[in-house]
């Protein structure tokens, strides 16, 4: 048995390398589709970690009424704490929040000092489900010294919902992206077959049976996959460590990040060498089925 898959492996090899116009061309052919996907997956991915990240970031800012006194504002606390879901309170005053725009914008909010200050104090809440954030910010906003409560509305949830339908959009690409690649190594490993066809009737007339007949081929694929892989692995490497550095810097600054590429590019390499076997495997069965139905 061992010998046997060894002998294969073998032959696998001398056929790879005896057709070797038609192995570059399959290779190329997963090149390209393995980048294309890999592009496509590292920004599926990312897409749904920030998704992720806006969904379990958005608060609900409770603003309190002015002329509000610190006694009420505590009352007001403990009435917030008791509604459900919410997990967590924090309170920024109005005079922090005015240092802060100063801090940011310059000195001429130095014009709005004391009685002038035109910012509310406001109680920050965090729930335990982000899915249960506008039913708090409605419930806090019937209590009593509450003027509004807002979680961001519908742009928030207008901004998960494209990012959603963009993950569905890409994934939809990816499966065509694939297909085409299993399509084009069919035909790419059927030349290859009927170029060998009387070395297969020759292996039949002796009593091999279709299955050693087929695991060279099978092996073929595989290889031409893992061969594949090789130059978008290369590619996806040094292009995400680029744009990471890049473009993440801006994304932290409103408080989200891209997945870091000691997290990211191991699960594409992974991914990418598994589709490249799978795609270069699958295309030389269907090839095998399909044209010399053995």
């Amino acid at each position: 048995m061992i010998r046997t898959f060894f002998r294969h492996v073998l032959e696998s090899f001398k056929s790879l390398k005896r057709n070797f116009l038609m192995t570059l061309a399959s290779a190329f052919t997963v090149t390209v589709t393995l980048f294309l996907v890999g592009c496509f997956l590292s920004a599926i991915m990312n897409l749904r970690e920030i998704a992720s990240e806006i969904e379990n970031n958005v608060t609900v800012s409770v603003y309190v009424e002015v002329g509000t006194e610190k006694k009420e504002q505590n009352i007001l606390k403990n009435q917030l704490k008791k509604i459900k879901h919410v997990k967590k309170i924090d309170f920024s005053g109005k005079d922090a929040q005015l240092k802060e725009m100063k801090d940011t914008l310059g000195e001429t909010w130095d014009l709005f000092q004391g009685d002038s200050n035109p910012l509310y104090d406001v109680f920050i809440l965090n729930t335990d489900n982000p899915s249960q954030t506008k039913q708090v910010a409605d419930a806090a906003k019937k209590l009593k010294h509450v003027d509004d409560s807002q979680y961001g509305g519908e742009k928030t949830d207008m901004l998960i919902s494209i990012m959603e339908k963009i993950q569905v959009l890409g994934s939809i690409v990816t499966g065509l992206i694939l297909i085409l690649a299993i399509f084009l190594i069919t035909n790419t490993v059927r030349m290859t077959i009927l170029s060998r066809q009387k070395d297969i009737q020759i292996m039949r007339l002796v009593g091999a049976e279709n299955g050693f007949i087929r695991w060279p081929f099978f092996l073929e694929g595989a290889w031409i996959g893992i061969l594949g892989s090789i130059i978008p692995i290369t590619l996806i490497f040094f292009l995400y460590r680029l744009a990471y550095c890049r473009v993440n810097p801006g994304l932290v600054r409103g408080h989200y990040s891209m997945l870091r590429p000691a997290i990211l590019l191991p699960q594409i390499t992974v991914l990418l060498v598994l589709m490249g076997v799978l795609i270069g495997a699958f295309g030389s069965i269907l090839a095998m089925r399909r044209f010399l139905k053995l």
